[in-house]
């Protein structure tokens, strides 16, 4: 990936060399500048801006645009005119040192996985009843967005579902599945998710997948899920891993929505409520879309067809009080192609691709914003 380095201004000599220091531990590199004209050019794409009080004051001064991801450090407890001046640049945080050193390195960690496009997006896909086609439809999005921006990853949220593996002819595949990873939350690299999770090949590329585990061993009520569910705080940390690094990141979520899902479901650019076209579908979807709601989460309906009573989209919309993202024919040979580890869109034109293409589409115009 293309990165870019984070900017550091200050005169201080000394802060260099603490700074190169601190970088060199979170794997961040550093572009120095020794005033506010050298680091115009490149104060609005830097991931991360660091300045010392005397680049603050040149700062308030120098009409830059305000941006995100500008901190401030000092030595000690900050003097109270330096927080005034933090407000006139829209500082994020002032990091006094040597005790918020930790923070600092977490900020140049998260800066080092930034790719030079910018954040990555993420997309959360939920069934409105049992049996709607939500993970087979979730693959679908992930595998178009690697075609499109050659980085994508697909997590596995249903650890009753069978694995996303499986569904995507994976299950031999070498690689990290939830029961392995043995994440617990924090932070994780991107590079190192990628690295050890499986990949599937794909026209774009190789899709990376974290995939829930398969059989049970544990006795008592939970033993379908045979350790294989992952906890929130590793939901979040695998979300926002990828969502730094660029990434679309494609959750596939159960519809009963526990903890981790919730997790996915609070960092969702977009939500995809796949309903089949039938009134028995739109029954069972609403304490789904009250859950939703309830979140604020920005909702968009699939409608999959077939229509065996003739239920429009637009009627499904209208009986859910949902918005209608885009609306599914009945892809042919689906059920024999998903025996035989695949999914049936070849062209960019079949029915899988034509719907995932408009999920990328609201994802990246914000059109779920």
């Amino acid at each position: 990936m293309a990165r870019q380095h984070a900017l550091v201004i200050t005169r201080d000599r000394e802060l260099w060399d603490e700074l190169d220091r601190v970088a060199a531990a979170a794997g961040c590199e550093l572009d120095r500048c020794e005033g506010v004209p050298a680091g115009r050019q490149s104060w609005s794409s830097a991931p991360l801006v660091l300045l010392d009080a005397a680049a603050v004051a040149e700062c308030a001064g120098a009409g830059l645009t305000r941006r995100r991801g500008v901190f401030v450090l000092c030595r000690g407890e900050p003097p109270p005119d330096l927080w005034r001046r933090c407000m006139e640049v829209g500082a994020e945080e002032v990091l006094p040192l040597p005790d918020a050193e930790s923070r600092l390195v977490g900020a140049l960690a998260d800066a080092a996985e930034v790719d030079s496009c910018g954040p990555g997006r993420v997309v959360a896909v939920v069934g409105g009843r049992g049996g709607a086609g939500a993970s087979v439809f979730a693959a679908a999005p992930a595998l178009v967005a690697l075609r499109r921006w050659r980085r994508a990853l697909l997590v596995d949220c249903d650890p009753l579902g069978g694995g996303m593996d499986f569904l995507l002819g994976a299950e031999e595949v070498a690689g990290l599945r939830w029961p392995q990873l043995g994440l617990s939350g924090g932070r994780v690299a991107a590079t190192s998710l990628h690295a050890a999770l499986p990949a599937v090949p794909a026209d774009g590329g190789r899709l990376t997948v974290l995939s829930c585990g398969r059989g049970g061993s544990a006795p008592g009520p939970d033993a379908a899920l045979g350790g294989s569910a992952p906890g929130p705080d590793a939901v979040a940390a695998v979300v926002d891993s990828g969502r730094r690094a660029g990434d679309t990141v494609v959750c596939d979520l159960p519809r009963h929505l526990p903890e981790p899902a919730i997790a996915a479901l609070d960092r969702a650019d977009l939500v995809v409520l796949v309903v089949p076209a039938d009134a028995r579908a739109c029954a069972a979807v609403l304490p789904v879309s009250d859950v939703l709601r309830a979140r604020g989460a920005p909702v968009r309906l699939v409608v999959r067809g077939p229509a065996p009573g003739g239920l429009a989209p637009a009627d499904v919309s209208r009986a859910l009080e949902l918005p209608l993202l885009t609306s599914m024919r009945p892809a042919p040979g689906l059920a024999a192609a998903l025996d035989a580890g695949r999914l049936p869109f070849r062209t960019a034109r079949s029915p899988l691709a034509r719907a995932a293409g408009a999920v990328l589409d609201a994802l990246a115009g914000g059109e779920a914003a």
